[in-house]
């Protein structure tokens, strides 16, 4: 995790968990610098190590039934100079949910990202669109429709900008319900 880790606190407290239970697994990296990986472990003096961040996901894995992993900048974000994000997930078999910043270029990166997944064999759940921009309506909808039409990637649903957490958890709720498990065994 780069910069504010806010979200980690507001995700353990929908899941109940004391922000500080597990936090050295669920964040084995933690730096002030908002920035790649990469570079923020560089501008510390540190550097990241893959297999430090697999055994987190494997204990985490043998402690809970269900584990969700959040990438960090995309799916071709270095973790280090010799590894991208891309690399983890590949290792760990991990499918993925590509949650996408829906605004003008979405199409775009969206595209490439799921290119990129496809061409390693990694599984896709399906894709999110985080609404947070004022970019008009008609180009966030568009966005949806074209780039599962292209992809052939299930659009599982939106989320908004709020700060309404039963509201956010109705949304990933029913974003939940549409995603088949049986697929993924």
């Amino acid at each position: 995790a780069t910069g504010n880790t806010d979200d980690i606190r507001v995700h353990s407290k929908i899941m109940g968990l004391a922000s500080t239970e597990n936090r050295g697994l669920i964040v084995p990296y933690s730096f002030k610098f908002a920035a790649s990986p990469h570079l923020a472990a560089s501008i510390e003096g540190k550097l990241i190590n893959e297999k430090k961040i697999k055994k987190a996901f494997l204990e985490l894995s043998r402690r809970y039934d269900f584990v969700i992993v959040e990438g960090t900048g995309g799916i071709l974000v270095p973790i280090s100079r010799k590894s991208l994000l891309i690399d983890i997930v590949e290792a760990l078999r991990l499918p993925v949910i590509l949650v996408v910043h829906n605004r003008l270029g979405a199409i775009n990166h969206t595209l490439l990202s799921i290119e990129a997944l496809k061409a390693r064999r990694i599984p896709i759940i399906g894709i999110v669109f985080n609404n947070l921009s004022k970019t008009k309506k008609v180009i966030l909808d568009d966005n949806q429709r074209i780039i599962e039409e292209i992809s052939g990637v299930t659009v599982l649903g939106e989320l908004p900008r709020s700060h309404n957490i039963g509201m956010l958890k109705d949304r990933f709720k029913a974003i939940g319900d549409k995603i088949d498990l049986q697929r993924l065994d």
